[in-house]
C-alpha cells in the first residue's frame, strides 16, 4: 500500500489542502498524519490560525475516513495541560475544543493513537525505542508487535510524557536502538530534517518545519511510503 504521510502540521493548513489534492491525483492509497497541529513559532495570539487549521484537519478527516492519525506533543499537551515549548494558554480552550471536534469527525474504530500500523510499518510522532517497548510490556506482547503496540496506545500520561516515550523520542540524535529493527520500518517527525532520509529502520520526514524567522528547514514535499516494499519518495503540489 502507498501511504501518503502529513507531517508535523504546526499551523499549516495548506498542508491538508495540498494532501488532499495529491490524495486526488492518486499519489497514494491512504494517508496517515503525525500531527502536532496547533502551534508555532510567534503565533500564540492568532486563534484565526488555529481555528484555520484545524477546521482544515476536521475537513480532510470528514473526506478521508481512513486517513490514520498520530499524536504529537503538542496535541497532547493541551489535553494533558502540559506547558511546554510552544504551549498558547490564549488557544487553550479551542485547541481543546476543536481536538474534541476532529475526535467526532473520525469514524468509529479509527481512532486517534500514539502509533499507527499499516502491515510492518509504524507511524508515530517521535518513535519507538526498543527499550521503551521491552521495560513497559510483558514478554509475550514484545514478541507480538500488534500486542505490544495495543498496549502502549492504552499508555496515559505517566508513562509516555518524557523523552524515551513515542510522542518525544528523537532517533536522529539517539544511538538507542529501534524496535524490532530487522522486522519493522517505522516513519517519524517531530525532528525538523533538510530532507526526507532513511536512517537504519526509521524514516524521518518533519520537511515543512520552518525557522522563527519563518524560513523553511526541508524541502516541503510529501513522504510516500510503500508499506510492503518500504520504498519512499517524495511528492509535492505543482
Amino acid at each position: 500500500m502507498r501511504v501518503l504521510v502529513i507531517p508535523d502540521v504546526h499551523l499549516k493548513p495548506y498542508l491538508f489542502y495540498q494532501a488532499s489534492e495529491l490524495m486526488e491525483k492518486g499519489e497514494a492509497d491512504q494517508a496517515v498524519c503525525l500531527m502536532d497541529i496547533p502551534d508555532d513559532w510567534d503565533r500564540e495570539y492568532d486563534i484565526g490560525l488555529y481555528v484555520q487549521t484545524f477546521d482544515a484537519a476536521i475537513e480532510f478527516a470528514k473526506k478521508y475516513p481512513d486517513a490514520l492519525w498520530a499524536y504529537g506533543n503538542h496535541d497532547l499537551c493541551y489535553m494533558w495541560n502540559e506547558r511546554e515549548s510552544g504551549y498558547s494558554a490564549a488557544a487553550a480552550r479551542t485547541v481543546q475544543e476543536k481536538q474534541l471536534e476532529l475526535h467526532k469527525a473520525l469514524p468509529e474504530g479509527n481512532e486517534i493513537k500514539y502509533i499507527q500500523k499499516i502491515d510492518n510499518v509504524l507511524f508515530c510522532h517521535g518513535g519507538v525505542l526498543d527499550y521503551f517497548v521491552k521495560s513497559l510490556v510483558s514478554p509475550s506482547e514484545y514478541k507480538d508487535e500488534d500486542k505490544a503496540i495495543r498496549k502502549i496506545n492504552e499508555f496515559h500520561h505517566d508513562l509516555m510524557w518524557n523523552d524515551m516515550s513515542p510522542i518525544w523520542f528523537r532517533p536522529q540524535y539517539s544511538k538507542g536502538k529501534m524496535y524490532k529493527p530487522c522486522k519493522i520500518l517505522q516513519v517519524v517527525g517531530h525532528t525538523p530534517v533538510e530532507k526526507i532520509y532513511r536512517k537504519g529502520n526509521v524514516i524521518s520526514c518533519d520537511v515543512f518545519s520552518t525557522y522563527r524567522d519563518g524560513r523553511p528547514i526541508g524541502t516541503r514535499e510529501f513522504p510516500v511510503i510503500d508499506t510492503e516494499t518500504w520504498e519512499f519518495w517524495g511528492v509535492r503540489c505543482v
